[in-house]
């Protein structure tokens, strides 16, 4: 699911993202509140109409970023901070957290999380789970008794840092609420993909199989495949257009850095293999010619291409589960990836 924070996927229009084949878009409920705010969005329609944006919309529930900022101030019965806009004290609970995302109009939405940072000891982790189930338990109450329950999924999140045994017994509570879907939180910040890997495969078998389990902020190509040969469904990171916006692009060959000198008289596709826009029309020697001049239209291309790539992998995966060749399907993604070497690194 490309990353469209502030109700805009950075440097496409909605028109263009459709051409990548993404399906859901993310928007984040915690800037949105700040700027511009969701009783604007509201009266615009709602975020569909706001963005222009047809398909579903999956918001966070800004969680991640509130506990990244200095000074913030943890309780069981929400958090505490100051608006890195205007410098506001700002009070969010759970219940809050779930008013804001009815109104923003998204058709899955996130409880408030305490998502645990990284490395954190037992204690903190512990604490992290006990929090997130207590704000799960109101924010469904909450999700409840609103109008727009019926046609708002809300997912539940499983946290827990590192540990096993705090992963599993937040997933076995989480999974008794009976939620559209579930997400594993408190992963890709800065644990390596090891330790990544190891929460995912301790959460996955206690959530249920026949809903959708979303692995939160994941990741590189070759991370989705191994989280999807875990059981896990759906993604979201920023990786695809933060890439971009450096020259770095995916391939089937590997990444490759298109302001490398190396591309400047290469007049094939960025890669042959794909059928996105940048590549029917452009070559790599037009790419680093637009990024060597600090051109937007080549952070515009380079997105359109990391997402189409994204979408199409991950179309490929769906197939192969369905035929039965998943695991081959992913070897022979990372042999392609490994035979590059070194010189197509990014």
């Amino acid at each position: 699911m490309p990353v469209g924070t502030q109700a805009a996927v950075r440097a496409l229009t909605p028109e263009q993202l459709r051409e990548t084949g993404a399906r859901v878009v993310l928007a984040n409920t915690y800037h949105l509140a700040l700027r511009p705010g969701e009783s604007l969005i509201q009266k615009a329609g709602g975020l569909h109409a706001f963005m222009a944006w047809d398909g579903p919309i999956l918001t966070d529930s800004g969680g991640f970023q509130v506990f990244s900022l200095p000074g913030v101030e943890i309780d069981r019965d929400g958090v505490r901070f100051r608006s890195e806009v205007n410098g506001s004290e700002i009070r969010l609970t759970p219940e809050r957290v779930i008013e804001i995302q009815a109104a923003l109009g998204a058709d899955i939405i996130m409880p408030l999380d305490e998502c645990t940072p990284f490395p954190a000891d037992r204690g903190l982790a512990e604490r992290g789970v006990e929090h997130t189930l207590r704000w799960l338990e109101r924010s469904v109450e909450a999700h409840a008794k609103l109008e727009t329950a019926a046609c708002q999924s809300l997912f539940g999140i499983v946290q827990g840092s590192v540990y096993p045994e705090l992963r599993q017994r937040c997933a076995d509570r989480v999974a008794e609420f009976d939620l559209p879907g579930y997400a594993i939180g408190g992963v890709s910040v800065g644990e390596g993909l090891e330790e990544l890997l190891a929460s995912v495969a301790a959460t996955i078998p206690r959530l249920p199989a026949n809903r959708p389990r979303y692995a939160m902020g994941v990741g590189l190509p070759e991370d989705l495949l191994a989280a999807i040969a875990l059981g896990v469904d759906m993604f979201d990171c920023v990786i695809p257009t933060r890439y971009a916006r450096s020259a770095t692009l995916f391939t089937r060959r590997g990444r490759i850095r298109v302001t490398n000198r190396r591309y400047r008289r290469d007049f094939y596709p960025i890669d042959p293999s794909c059928h996105c826009y940048a590549c029917r029309d452009f070559t790599r020697a037009y790419l680093h010619h637009l990024y060597s001049a600090n051109e937007i239209t080549g952070t515009i291309l380079g997105a359109l291409h990391n997402l189409t790539f994204y979408a199409e992998l991950m179309k490929g995966a769906r197939a192969a589960i369905l035929e039965g060749r998943f695991n081959r399907f992913r070897s022979e993604f990372e042999t392609d990836v490994g035979a590059a070497g070194p010189a197509h690194g990014g």
